[in-house]
């Protein structure tokens, strides 16, 4: 009997069994009806900051802008941040979405894509022809301007738009992002490598003439930083240090797992249940988990909204302290949490806080993840941490507590 050894890919010098490995979960975008109420959410209440916005017309050719205007009822796309990443979060109307086909198979679509971050833009291109060779439907590949992010768009099992990326745009201390005018640099096909440097990209621009600090800022002024946050005044007394876990439902959850898992290279950490339903969690990482889904039926059962199958959108925030502080400036500004969602459906987390944006998108936020050990397994359920009502105002830490990624840069 002859055997075939598994494939093995070069990655940065080390064998790997795919041509990449997923570091992180990047960035992703909601399509909303309510976008103008989904922007003072995410920016004035929640913190994140506006770092471009652009509109879809600008983006076409002439000749197509009358017919996308007749599809898109808002043409705006509004690029938003918690960090130096140019973006984290991209939020656009929900007729964006359908331009971009993103509702086309399932009207409960409403994300117009999962973001995941690579090590190289090596890794990108080879990417790219690893999926085509497996049967996956490659949307596109290229360099998208804003944000400058050299990636692969691909379809997953649920049509979901996946994107794998290298080389986010960071926005300094003047928080102004890339001039338009150095779009040039943006590519709509695989790019030729190597490719130029950042810096050099810089010298190249300043070499045509360009303004390279007159790109977009934002306008802050009207958000009174009144609350010391461990020293720092800002003006909600908690800061989002980090993106992620997003929390998907499912119909297609053996199809879904072996997409990610045999394909992009997550590993199930552990699954559980709840009503009968089955949750799996996956990690690409340390963190217990980076990715979760649920099967589609427990959405109604715990009367969430049917419009959208992203179950949830998980944001830390900087400490145990912060969060207790979230949850009060929520309440005091009119938001009522949704206390219907389980610990079977955040494992690896202990205290959360969950609220729906105006569109029903549920957030997630928390303070701890679990982490991982290098045998890759996860704490046992009976050395976790109880969680008590009413919420003690200090914890006693645990073996990893505060031992995720420290946030880079000030928080303000």
């Amino acid at each position: 009997m002859t055997t075939t050894a598994p494939q093995q890919f070069d990655v940065g010098g080390v064998l790997l069994p795919r041509p990449f490995k997923i570091r992180r979960f990047g960035h992703f975008g909601f399509n909303l009806d309510r976008l103008d109420d989904a922007v003072t959410f995410y920016v004035d209440l929640l913190g994140f900051r506006v770092t471009d916005e652009m509109s879809i017309l600008d983006e076409v050719p002439p000749e197509a802008r009358e017919a996308v205007a007749k599809v898109v009822t808002d043409p705006r796309m509004i690029f938003t941040s918690n960090s130096a990443d140019h973006h984290a979060m991209l939020l656009a109307h929900r007729t964006f979405g359908t331009l971009m086909g993103n509702d086309r198979v399932a009207g409960d679509n409403t994300l117009s894509q999962i973001t995941w971050q690579v090590g190289s833009l090596q890794e990108v291109v080879d990417a790219e022809k690893y999926l085509r060779e497996r049967g996956v439907q490659v949307v596109r590949i290229g360099r998208d301007m804003p944000g400058g992010n050299w990636h692969v768009y691909f379809l997953d099992p649920d049509d979901n738009t996946v994107e794998l990326y290298y080389g986010m745009e960071q926005i300094g201390w003047d928080r102004r992002s890339r001039p338009r005018e150095m779009h040039y640099r943006g590519f709509a096909t695989a790019p030729p490598l190597p490719q130029m440097s950042e810096a050099a990209e810089l010298q190249d621009a300043a070499d045509k003439g360009i303004d390279i600090g007159s790109g977009w800022t934002p306008s802050e002024t009207h958000l009174k930083e009144t609350h010391d946050v461990n020293g720092v005044l800002l003006a909600r007394p908690f800061k989002v240090t980090k993106l992620g876990p997003i929390s998907m439902f499912t119909e297609r959850m053996e199809e879904m797992l072996a997409f990610y898992t045999e394909l992009l290279g997550f590993e199930v950490v552990e699954e559980a249940e709840h009503l009968g339903q089955r949750i799996a969690y996956l990690r690409s990482g340390t963190e217990h988990h980076s990715f979760v889904l649920a099967d589609k039926a427990l959405r109604g059962l715990l009367g969430l909204s049917e419009h959208t199958s992203c179950l949830s959108m998980g944001m830390e925030v900087g400490s145990y302290s912060q969060l207790r502080a979230a949850v009060a400036h929520l309440v005091d500004h009119g938001h009522t949490l949704v206390g219907t969602i389980p610990p079977e459906l955040h494992l690896g987390i202990d205290y959360a806080a969950h609220l729906a944006d105006p569109d029903g998108h549920l957030v997630c936020l928390y303070y701890y993840m679990e982490q991982l050990g290098w045998d890759g397994k996860p704490r046992p359920r009976d050395q976790r941490r109880t969680v008590t009502e009413p919420w003690p105002e200090t914890l006693e830490p645990l073996s990893d507590t505060y031992a995720d990624q420290t946030f880079m840069g000030p928080l303000g």
